[in-house]
């Protein structure tokens, strides 16, 4: 039973949300959005423990798909950081808003950055690269996610200070460009550094929210320590370089673990689990 308690917690916690978001706004679209998001994500974790293969590729894309499809280019709302700051600046508690605070600052609290190892829309692309296992060493370049985040800000305050008309279409239009943007960059990163996840790690933005929060993460990898050897094959398959044998949260980037669980499946001694 234990290894299906993720997948139980993660679909508990969303329709939770949904009914939650449902009866306070009186919009059953949350009931619908979130419980299907929590239901993707409840049976991506349950086929992970039936060690389908590409259970988390399969989720990656339902969900993405959903947001970036549905949400992004049909209802045209903008998913992205930029949207998150203008609903906040336009007061309203919705779309983005609640989007951000559900999966990328309260949810980590239980998940940690688990939003971007099984419903990311960016890094569903970028899993498919050839580079999932790091041929690098980790740059020392995360500051430029520092720099995104801040022009982002930027970017949607001059538009409510200059009182830039039909500011909705330009954030319509600023989803769809800055998606492709993301995509282009994600890629290129991949296979200038031969990792597939160089945008996350360096770029994107959303970890200025995700980083902090995950520290504290209640779903993470640990490690009995009476099975290991130390032999090293958790951390060379890591796609983001964490130090997984380490139980301390202060461990090499602690709080970067997209709990794909690379690392579980391949430890000969079984001594990792979540």
């Amino acid at each position: 039973m234990r290894k299906y308690a993720a997948s139980i917690t993660v679909l508990f916690i969303f329709e939770i949300v949904a009914v939650a978001l449902w009866l306070s706004l009186d919009n059953i679209f949350y009931l619908f959005n979130f419980s299907y998001i929590g239901i993707c994500l409840s049976i991506g974790l349950f086929l992970y423990a039936k060690k389908i293969k590409y259970a988390r590729n399969v989720v990656q894309f339902s969900v993405g798909f959903y947001m970036l499809v549905y949400l992004g280019l049909i209802c045209k709302e903008n998913m992205q950081i930029e949207g998150f700051w203008y609903y906040l600046f336009l007061g309203l508690f919705e779309a983005a808003v609640i989007h951000y605070v559900v999966a990328k600052i309260l949810g980590p609290l239980i998940f940690g950055r688990g939003w971007c190892g099984y419903a990311c829309w960016t890094a569903m692309i970028l899993d498919i690269l050839p580079y999932r296992q790091p041929k690098q060493p980790r740059k020392k370049i995360g500051y430029v996610r520092y720099i995104v985040f801040l022009l982002s800000l930027a970017f949607v305050c001059g538009l409510f200070v200059f009182k830039v008309p039909n500011i909705e279409n330009i954030m319509a239009w600023s989803f769809l460009i800055g998606n492709a943007v993301y995509y282009i960059a994600g890629i290129a990163l991949a296979f200038a550094f031969k990792d597939n996840r160089a945008f996350c790690k360096y770029i994107c933005p959303i970890t200025v929210f995700l980083k902090p929060v995950s520290y504290f993460s209640l779903i993470r990898v640990k490690n009995d320590t009476s099975k290991c050897v130390s032999c090293g094959r958790c951390k060379k398959v890591c796609p983001m370089n964490v130090d997984v044998i380490n139980n301390s949260r202060k461990r090499a980037n602690a709080t970067e673990c997209i709990l794909c669980f690379r690392c579980i499946d391949e430890c000969p001694t079984k001594s990792l689990y979540s």
